[in-house]
């Protein structure tokens, strides 16, 4: 198996993580996808062994011995100081997402796990970012992907993503209730190994609508797109109150929640896993992991930043890819 992080801006925390889970042995190919200058730079500024190895995607599949890692190669087009953004390099973080999906598509990785990046320095750059998950789906050409956070004990899925609050009623439709839980409900089958998942639905309302005196959306279209996919096998439980769903009551016998938006279902989650959390993108043909968190700019280079949602995010994707080939008949 082969795991690939790439390791996001380069004057961030991202290099200083990736160096930090390869001072341990791994029962797989690390590989990160950078510039392998950078990684050099950063574990002598760490006061970290680091021995780099080129990839070789022709070669036999091998597990990193400690303190090794394998390096996909991407060139910086600045140098890089710790804690200082440059535009300069946005378009070097894009190429190193564009190498990890490549690489993935053709067999080459079995899956990606992402780095933070700083979205303001690539919009700065001139270039139309939103995040990975919109980024990964237009590179992948995927009409429909699901953004979901998980830790110890919870999984929230999201509706809809990166919108001002204003929109999200407008963009709750039918249609998109259809295709979001039809993502989530597949693949908590075939990459998570749940053979009938069960989803929880939150509201769009406080209170989900309150019988509809607090708005119309849970009667008018929730509901009815939830019956539609009970009646094909689904189990789905909901709409639900937001504020009451997130007990222990509910989430007890819960494979998944269904958000409506961010910051509706996102909060709980960080409050009970944050640093040690994990964010998946569903519905793409490939695997991607990334971490829970910011770039942490203040503290790159300081080695004091935390590998524990890197570490979550590598071990996620490592049982999806093996739950993924078994599903699929192979070991």
């Amino acid at each position: 198996m082969r795991l690939a992080i790439t390791p996001g801006e380069p004057a961030g925390i991202g290099p200083d993580l990736t160096i930090a889970i390869a001072q341990q042995a791994q029962p797989y190919e690390l590989v990160a996808i950078c510039d392998p200058e950078l990684l050099k730079q950063r574990a002598h500024a760490l006061g970290l062994a680091l021995n780099v190895i080129p990839f070789d995607a022709s070669a036999t599949h091998r597990m990193s011995a400690a303190g090794e890692i394998s390096v996909l190669e991407s060139r910086l087009k600045a140098p890089v100081i710790p804690g200082k953004l440059n535009t300069a390099n946005a378009t070097y973080v894009l190429n190193t997402l564009d190498l990890a999906i490549a690489a993935c598509k053709s067999g080459a990785l079995d899956a990606m796990i992402t780095g933070p990046v700083q979205k303001s320095v690539i919009n700065d750059a001139g270039i139309a970012f939103s995040g990975h998950t919109e980024y990964l789906a237009e590179k992948t050409n995927t009409k429909q992907v699901v953004m979901m956070l998980a830790t110890e004990g919870l999984r929230v899925t999201l509706a809809t993503t990166h919108l001002p609050l204003r929109d999200i009623a407008d963009q709750i439709t039918p249609t998109l209730l259809h295709d979001v839980i039809g993502i989530v409900h597949h693949d908590l089958q075939n990459v998570f190994g749940i053979p009938k998942p069960n989803i929880l639905v939150c509201g769009l309302n406080p209170h989900a609508g309150e019988s509809g005196h607090l708005g119309t959306e849970e009667i008018e279209i929730i509901k009815p797109a939830l019956q539609r996919l009970r009646a094909e096998g689904m189990s789905l439980i909901g709409p639900l109150p937001a504020d009451t769903l997130f007990t222990p009551k509910y989430l007890e016998k819960a494979d998944a929640v269904l958000a409506m938006y961010h910051d509706q279902g996102l909060p709980v989650l960080k409050f009970k896993g944050f640093g040690n959390a994990v964010n998946v993108t569903l519905g793409l043909p490939i695997i991607r992991t990334s971490v829970d968190h910011g770039t942490a700019l203040d503290i790159a280079a300081t080695g004091t930043a935390s590998p524990g949602s890197l570490a979550t995010a590598l071990q996620y994707a490592e049982n999806m890819v093996k739950s993924k080939r078994l599903n699929n008949g192979f070991k």
